[in-house]
């Protein structure tokens, strides 16, 4: 029986850069779109709470599935483990969005 996958999803949403964890993601039939399934987050038994983590819980709380546009994608990896969600500042960084030609 193989393990199952998880994978560290980082894109943009508007100023932040969100990383979050899934065990499900694949392309959509909504053309330039990635779907994100089966969010993980830590265990709340954890003595210290990070702001940001649980920033992304409540934003993602009761949330089936998430479509993401191709072009707000940063990463994604396929990791050993779940890790902790993170929200951070776009502002000042090198993730640029991608060009695309005038309308």
């Amino acid at each position: 029986m193989s393990k199952s996958q998880v994978f560290r999803v980082i894109f943009q949403n508007e100023s932040e850069v969100f990383e979050v964890y899934a065990r499900q993601i694949f392309q959509s039939e909504l053309w330039g779109f990635i779907e994100v399934e089966e969010f993980a987050f830590g265990e709340r038994s954890q003595l210290l709470v990070d702001p940001s983590e649980e920033k992304l819980k409540s934003t993602f709380e009761g949330v089936k599935r998430s479509y993401i546009p191709l072009t707000s994608i940063i990463r994604i990896d396929e990791v050993e483990k779940e890790g902790s969600a993170k929200v951070s500042e776009a502002k000042g960084s090198n993730v640029k969005p991608f060009p695309m030609p005038p309308a």
